[in-house]
């Protein structure tokens, strides 16, 4: 049975003074052990305790952040006087100097873990390497006061210490590439008493006739190896094509059988009664098959394997309101530490065959070609999980497909019985808690760290062309009442993949970045509006309440400025020739109120004085959950995200369509086709946009207004002289037949 050496130095004060990099690493750990050791005097057996860790494989790590603090510099006596015969009258010979600390600052309560996995034979060194680190009195210089407890744990106790950690954790791995931290190995206490031993004689005096001289030597240096930790894992994209047919299409698989495709690729290892397939049967050729069985299946894998094992990732195109979510990429994904090198796991992938050619049995003719996985040419998609150098870290992500949470299932109702077996309030509340409660420990389990500041779960997509969470439970283990969809928010952005859940080896659980527009503010309408609710008169009530708002943040004797009233201070409209105010925009479509800032809906940067009256809206608007807006309702609101990428009304589109009836800033000419798409022409400009091709009323369509673009343009395109309260409002059109309306990778 796999037990560990576990370790935890807790230090007296928040600092460490020592140089190199953060944490400590696992030799200056076993410098302190020799010291802590050889302090009462180094005996056989804590000697052999030593020399037998030297040999393990290099720890594992965890650690509390860390950040530099003040620098500080000493000056500090001088101690090599012997270089002068001892002669007290020649000091000012010998150069002052002066150390340069600047410590690293970091939570007290927090200690540093080194983990060692040791089998059966190692635990009585290890039980005596405890007894020496009970002698453990720092660690780094010698002001870094510090001690340790030892412990040996059995494999599932250390993970739960690990996962509960809340620091980072520092993994070891065979890679060349990562953050290199020294760790001791065979021959390590051998030059570090050679080096004890040799720093006693650091001087020689030399006797030449009547003359004796002083030599300075420097002590050998310790024997250590440098390991890379937390090394990158190694990333392939591979498409799904038709690969035999004419410029070999690209395939396409549901998006809920995300779990039933990564099943089809990894394939089957013959246990269960089915024959080997797959990437499986390619690797066994070659590897040991229970190896290979458990880095990509996961049979017999326990809590110390899952961070060998290779991660399957379907990854459903996404990035524009109209593309489908079927699934044209796979993303296989090999950590640092897998016993098979990343090259011969991407040879098992290439050219995998997942769907067999459809021959017609009677006729033998091809009715369609065989699918086939084939490495990508283009991998901008994975920008769109946040993935890569170019990618940009997000604060919020959502999940494309749900993530599997077992202790976290909501209560089966029988559909016959719904009446009696309902739920209260309480009960789908608390359920929702048990899931958010679940998606945090996911979060560890994955190696995330990161704070995180909001989580929603829902069973409902985010997207208009997801799908529900429980559709993606046919053919897994999971039952549909363990899914949820969720949104997370961190206190930081980070970057991707971020795959959660107990089903992420699996394909579930794949999350995505939302690119959040700051400068719009949305709230969802819950309840309470009428059907016969007036957009014009909604967008006043909510001017109003927002008005009412900044002022209460302000206070009653100042000034509101121009950006929140939209007049001068006068009193009259402004008339500056921009939109230096904001719009109040019914979505009503969509059920939802939309805040826009002006430098949104021009297409720029916010200017200082915006940016600063934004924070005070922000401010303004924290528990705005109420609208009274008189005969057109009481609105309960509750503020959401508008994802840029895919809001209709803010992604990049080539045609779009007014949602709003539009009113033109001028008076219309004699040729009034000739004004209107003068009118719109200037407008669109204004906004910082070309021009569009196109400018067109459709009778067919109830005299809509729409417009198409030669490249695609991105929103919001808010025109006329009403766009303030919503007026002139367009949405991207979905793709017609034969075209393309959309700015984001090719499905």
């Amino acid at each position: 049975m796999t037990h560990s050496l576990f370790l935890s130095v807790r230090f007296h004060d928040g600092r460490y003074h020592g140089t190199g990099d953060w944490p400590p690493s696992p030799a200056r750990l076993f410098q302190a052990l020799v010291a802590a050791a050889a302090k009462p005097g180094l005996d056989d057996a804590s000697r052999d305790a030593l020399a037998w860790l030297e040999r393990q494989a290099p720890p594992t790590l965890a650690a509390p952040t860390a950040h530099s603090g003040q620098h500080v510099g000493l000056y500090v006596p001088n101690n090599d006087l012997d270089a002068k015969g001892g002669d007290i009258r020649r000091v000012a010979e010998i150069r002052s100097s002066m150390k340069h600390i600047r410590p690293r600052l970091f939570d007290v309560a927090l200690p540093l873990l080194y983990v060692w996995r040791i089998d059966d034979d190692g635990k009585a060194d290890a039980a005596c390497l405890c007894r020496i680190a009970e002698g453990l009195y720092q660690l780094g210089r010698g002001v870094d006061m510090a001690w340790a407890i030892g412990e040996v744990l059995d494999e599932a106790a250390t993970e739960s210490r690990l996962a509960e950690y809340p620091g980072a954790i520092y993994r070891p791995s065979s890679s060349s590439v990562g953050m290199k931290l020294a760790c001791p190995i065979a021959g390590s206490l051998q030059s570090l008493e050679a080096r004890y031993k040799a720093s006693a004689m650091r001087f020689r005096h030399i006797v030449d006739g009547r003359t004796v001289r002083t030599e300075f030597s420097n002590a050998p240096r310790p024997y250590f190896r440098s390991v890379a930790y937390n090394s990158p894992s190694v990333r392939t994209l591979f498409d799904l094509r038709r690969a035999t047919a004419s410029s070999s299409p690209f395939a396409s698989s549901p998006l809920t059988k995300a779990a039933a495709l990564v099943q089809t690729l990894r394939g089957c290892d013959g246990e269960d009664g089915l024959p080997e397939s797959g990437a499986f049967m390619r690797l066994a050729r070659h590897f040991d098959r229970r190896l290979v069985s458990r880095i990509l299946i996961g049979r017999n894998a326990g809590e110390a394997d899952k961070a060998q094992r290779v991660r399957i990732i379907p990854l459903p195109s996404i990035g524009h309101v109209h593309v489908d979510r079927g699934i044209r990429r796979v993303l296989i994904e090999v950590p640092p530490d897998c016993p098979i090198s990343a090259n011969d796991i991407t040879w098992a992938f290439s050219g995998l065959e997942v769907e067999a050619q459809d021959v017609d049995i009677e006729t033998g003719e091809i009715m369609g070609s065989p699918v086939e996985l084939v490495p990508a040419d283009d991998d901008a998609m994975l920008m769109h999980y946040g993935i890569g150098e170019a990618a940009t870290p997000s604060h919020l992500w959502r999940s494309v497909t749900p993530l599997a949470l077992p202790t976290a299932a909501r209560r089966h109702i029988d559909p016959a019985r719904r009446h009696e077996q309902g739920k209260s309030g309480a009960e789908y509340s608390s359920e929702q808690k048990q899931a958010c409660h679940e998606i945090a420990q996911a979060l560890r389990h994955a190696g995330l760290r990161d704070r995180i500041t909001h989580v929603h779960v829902q069973r409902e997509p985010f997207e208009a062309r997801g799908e529900r969470a429980e559709a993606f439970a046919d053919g897994t283990r999971f039952s549909k009442h363990q899914l949820w969809h969720a949104e997370i928010e961190f206190a930081e952005p980070v970057h991707g993949p971020i795959v959660l859940g107990s089903g992420r080896y699996l394909g579930l659980g794949l999350m995505a970045p939302v690119r959040k527009a700051e400068g719009v503010f949305a709230f969802a309408i819950v309840d309470g509006m009428p059907a016969s609710a007036e957009p014009l008169a909604l967008a006043r009530a909510l001017r109003r309440a927002v008005m009412a708002r900044v002022q209460a943040v302000l206070g009653n004797s100042a000034d509101l400025a121009l950006f929140f009233t939209g007049h001068e201070p006068d009193g009259k409209p402004a008339r500056n020739g921009g939109h230096a105010h904001l719009a109040f925009v019914p979505d009503l479509e969509r059920e939802r109120l939309l805040i826009v800032a002006p430098h949104i809906i021009e297409h720029r940067e916010a200017s200082k004085d915006e940016r600063h009256h934004l924070e005070t809206l922000a401010q303004a608007l924290v528990g705005f959950d109420v609208l009274r807006a008189g005969t057109n309702g009481k609105l309960r609101l509750v503020q959401e995200t508008v994802d840029m990428n895919c809001d209709p009304l803010f992604a990049a589109a080539t045609a779009w369509v007014a949602r709003s009836p539009y009113v033109a800033t001028r008076h219309a000419k004699r040729n009034g086709a000739d004004s209107l798409q003068s009118d719109v022409t200037t407008e669109v400009r204004r906004r910082g946009l070309p021009a569009p091709l196109v400018v067109e009323r459709r009778p067919t369509e109830g005299e809509e207004l729409s417009l198409r673009f030669a490249v695609a343009v991105s929103g919001p395109l808010l025109l006329g002289k009403s766009m303030h309260y919503g007026g002139g409002l367009f949405a991207s059109r979905p793709p017609l037949a034969g075209t393309d309306n959309q700015a984001g990778p090719t499905p």
